[in-house]
């Protein structure tokens, strides 16, 4: 069976986490601290764009050059795609989404409050004490929105049920060579933590089948923001090739180590700065080098499709030099935009076809 079709509706699981007495939180891409949110009985449902939304609504707003995450994102809002939650959230990814905070909260006016969270562009001692407090802001909105503020045991139940689903999602990684699934039924897998709870991610996660994975061929290392649609998987196989590992926003990159702070916030902020290298939170180039690297050699990819969304300034501003120093160490690079549907370009499959061409 599909993995898609053991996954249950986000309508029913908003209904679901109502009735275990918790509110609904639209979450924009990507880093956010889901222990906070579960702590103060809120549930995340993310939004990625969704690809199957006209991006109409969200240009009357945005400049022609915004990307569609924050284009079909607005519209789902203004097409009352967002009406059943109680809260959007939209961290500080980007400038555009930094944009669709402003333009969301002082000029569209949703009926729910709109909460932000800045994220710094750095590890020094002084982003740990930005992100803290910025958490602690969080925190204030997140108690006027539940009528709830945690106490001991809820920030132990909370960190306890979100770092298990992370350990999950670590563990389907590790797995990964031996689970005997699609490229496409193993990120259905991954992309399910954006909207399960915790619990439910777990149990999905550790049911999935070991065995021969039934792709082989070209191996690929994916990079970007995200994966849709999930057509591409299937095409990518078609082409006699397979995505063996990732560096997605909404893959790999968050995959968050456990911490051990005392204080909550603390706890929190030490696990969002220690995931893997990533263009939004400005790491290094030589660290983003040195990790694709070693993922590519331990995986097996012989090359890295950076699948781009159209206009990804965060994204665009990285490959010039991700091209030249992987290319120096023998690894090709591919990078190709997409613009967000239902289905992937001709033009696009044609440029990836031609790239796992020159890797066979």
């Amino acid at each position: 069976m599909p993995i898609a079709d053991r996954l249950t509706a986000r309508k029913a699981i908003i209904e679901r986490v109502r009735g275990l007495g918790r509110k609904v939180v639209a979450v924009l891409p990507f880093h956010y601290p889901r222990a906070l949110l579960r702590a103060y009985r809120l549930h995340p449902i993310e939004v990625w764009g969704p690809p199957n939304v006209p991006r109409d609504k969200g240009s009357q707003h945005f400049q022609a050059y915004t990307c569609d995450i924050v284009l079909k994102a607005t519209s789902f809002l203004l097409r009352g795609g967002m009406d059943p939650v109680d809260a959007i959230l939209v961290p500080h990814t980007c400038d555009a989404l930094q944009g669709m905070a402003s333009v969301t909260a002082d000029f569209l006016k949703p009926r729910q409050p709109v909460l932000t969270l800045y994220l710094p562009r750095g590890c020094r001692d002084s982003d740990r004490a930005f992100l803290i407090a910025e958490l602690r802001r969080l925190a204030g909105c997140c108690a006027e929105i539940s009528g709830h503020k945690p106490n001991e045991a809820d920030w132990a139940e909370a960190f306890a049920a979100e770092e298990a689903a992370d350990r999950a999602l670590a563990s389907l990684y590790q797995r990964r060579p031996r689970l005997a699934l699609s490229d496409r039924d193993f990120y259905t897998a991954v992309r399910s933590r954006e909207f399960l709870t915790a619990e439910d991610f777990g149990e999905l996660a550790a049911s999935l089948p070991e065995g021969d994975p039934p792709a082989d061929g070209v191996g690929l290392m994916l990079s970007g923001i995200v994966a849709e649609p999930l057509e591409l998987f299937d095409r990518i196989n078609e082409m006699g090739a397979h995505v063996v590992a990732d560096d997605l926003a909404c893959g790999y990159r968050r995959v968050y180590p456990p911490a051990a702070e005392s204080d909550p916030f603390a706890r929190i902020a030490a696990q969002l700065l220690a995931c893997p290298p990533d263009p939004t939170r400005g790491s290094p180039i030589e660290q983003r080098v040195a990790a694709l690297r070693s993922r590519m050699r331990e995986s097996g990819a012989q090359g890295l499709l950076i699948y781009d969304v159209k206009f990804c300034e965060p994204e665009l501003f990285d490959i010039p030099l991700l091209r030249k120093h992987l290319a120096a160490a023998g690894l090709p690079v591919l990078h190709v935009e997409f613009e967000m549907g239902m289905t992937v370009s001709r033009q696009v499959l044609t440029r990836i076809e031609a790239f796992v061409e020159t890797l066979q």
